[in-house]
C-alpha cells in the first residue's frame, strides 16, 4: 500500500490551479461555463518573443543550460532591476527558475526549518501558506483589513514578529486584492524590519508593470535600500509579458542564499528550459510599448466590471490599484437562501451557487484567507466579463431574503 509523506499531507492542491481544472472539465461535459478564475493573461505573447524563440531553436540554443540561468539572460534581469527598479545586482546575486513559484519555493526550503514563522499578511496568493507548510515552518497570517485598502500596517507587522520569525512576503500588486503599496508605505513597514534583522523579506512583483491611475511601482528594495541585503525581490515574464506557459521567473537577492537556491535547483529541475530563457532575454531586452496598451485595456475592463458589480445589491468592491483582478465583498448576500431554501452562510456558499445557478467559475475568498470576498478575474473579453457581471446580479437577484 503506498504512504504518502506527513509533509505532503500538510498541504492542499492549489485552489485556482483546480479552479481552472475544474472549468475545462465541466466545458467538456456540455455545460456553458464561463471561467473568471485564470491568473494569466488573455492576450498573445508578442511576436518578437516568439521569433526569438524559434531563432533559438534554429541555431541550436537545445541543450542543458546553467542551473541558475543563461548568462544572456541573468545579464538581461541585471540590466532590468537596474534600469526600472534603480538595483544593482551582480551575476551571482540573480537566479532564474521555471517560474517564480519555483524562485519562492527554492528560497522557503533553503531556509526554513522545522517550527520557523513566515509572515503571510491576508489576502495571500494561495500558494504561500502551503510552501511554508511543506518546508515544515508555520506561517503566520496577519490580516489586511479592507478599510486599510488590504494592505499591512505597520502596527501588525510588528506585533507578528517574533524570535523564530524568519521571513516576510510581501506581494504588491497583491493577488487578489489588487493593493499596490506606495514608497511612503513601504517605508513605514522598513522602519519596523529595521528593528528586527533576523528578519528577511521575500516581495514578489510578479505583478509590477500593472498599476494603474497612472501610479508608479516602488518595490521595497527601492524604498528602503538599507533592508537590500535582506530582501530576495522575485519577478518574471508571466504576466506583463503574457508569458505564463513559458514559465520564466526570476530574483536578485545576497549572493549566498542564491547560490543555496542554485544548490537546490541543481538537484531537483536543474536549469530553465533553454528556449525559453532566450525568449525571455527577448522580452525584457525587446519593445515593451505593448505592455502599456495592454494596460489601458486592462484598466478599462477592470471599470467596467467594479461599475456593475457595485450596482448589485448585496455586492461590494472598490478598483484594484493593480493586477487583474476585482477582490468583492459578498458579505451583504449571508443569511440569503436559494430558492430552494439552502441558506448561504459563507463565501464559499455564494461561489458554489454561483457556478450551479449559472454556470459561472469565479474563486472564494477563503483560499485567500478571507472567507467573506471572492475573486474574479478580468483577463478575459470584455463581452464575457459583461455576460459574467450578467450571470452574478441573476444569481444574486435569485436569492430570498
Amino acid at each position: 500500500m503506498l504512504q504518502l509523506t506527513d509533509r505532503l499531507n500538510r498541504i492542499k492542491p492549489s485552489p485556482s490551479s483546480m479552479a481552472g481544472q475544474r472549468v475545462r472539465e465541466l466545458r467538456a461535459a456540455g455545460r456553458d461555463v464561463i471561467g473568471l478564475t485564470a491568473g494569466e493573461p488573455d492576450f498573445e505573447t508578442p511576436l518578437p518573443i516568439r521569433e526569438a524563440a524559434w531563432q533559438a531553436m534554429t541555431a541550436g540554443k537545445t541543450r542543458y543550460t546553467d542551473v541558475g540561468g543563461t548568462v544572456e539572460l541573468r545579464e538581461a534581469v541585471a540590466r532590468k532591476f537596474s534600469r526600472e527598479n534603480g538595483l544593482d545586482y551582480a551575476a551571482n546575486e540573480i537566479i532564474v527558475s521555471t517560474g517564480a513559484k519555483q524562485v519562492i519555493f527554492n528560497a522557503i526550503l533553503c531556509t526554513v526549518q522545522q517550527g520557523d514563522e513566515v509572515i503571510v499578511p491576508a489576502p495571500y496568493w494561495v500558494s504561500y501558506p502551503d510552501i511554508v507548510l511543506l518546508a515544515g515552518g508555520v506561517p503566520v497570517f496577519v490580516a489586511s483589513k479592507p478599510e486599510h485598502g488590504f494592505k499591512l500596517m505597520p502596527e501588525d507587522l510588528e506585533r507578528a514578529i517574533t524570535p523564530r520569525t524568519r521571513w516576510l512576503i510581501l506581494n504588491s500588486p497583491n493577488n487578489p486584492s489588487g493593493a499596490a503599496y506606495t514608497r511612503d508605505e513601504l517605508a513605514a513597514l522598513a522602519e519596523v524590519l529595521a528593528r528586527h534583522p533576523h528578519v528577511w523579506v521575500m516581495t514578489d512583483d510578479i505583478y509590477e508593470h500593472l498599476t494603474y491611475d497612472n501610479a508608479s511601482f516602488v518595490t521595497l528594495a527601492q524604498a528602503a535600500p538599507a533592508l537590500k541585503d535582506r530582501t530576495l525581490t522575485i519577478n518574471g515574464v508571466s504576466k506583463a509579458y503574457a508569458m505564463t506557459g513559458w514559465r520564466i521567473g526570476y530574483a536578485g537577492g545576497p549572493a549566498a542564499l542564491i547560490k543555496a537556491m542554485v544548490k537546490l535547483q541543481s538537484q531537483s529541475t536543474s536549469g530553465a528550459n533553454a528556449i525559453a530563457q532566450a525568449a525571455a532575454v527577448a522580452a525584457l531586452e525587446g519593445p515593451q510599448d505593448f505592455i502599456a496598451a495592454n494596460k489601458a485595456v486592462y484598466q478599462a475592463r477592470r471599470d467596467a466590471v467594479v461599475a456593475a458589480l457595485r450596482k448589485i445589491d448585496g455586492i461590494t468592491c472598490d478598483p484594484p490599484a493593480g493586477a487583474f483582478y476585482v477582490f468583492a465583498s459578498c458579505e451583504g448576500l449571508m443569511g440569503r437562501r436559494t430558492p430552494d431554501g439552502r441558506m448561504l452562510r459563507t463565501g464559499d456558499d455564494w461561489v458554489g451557487w454561483l457556478l450551479e445557478s449559472q454556470n459561472l467559475a469565479v474563486l472564494q475568498g477563503s483560499a485567500y484567507g478571507v472567507d467573506s470576498h471572492f475573486r474574479l478575474s478580468f483577463a478575459t473579453s470584455m463581452a464575457q466579463l459583461a455576460e459574467g457581471m450578467r450571470r452574478i446580479e441573476a444569481a444574486a437577484h435569485a436569492l430570498i431574503r
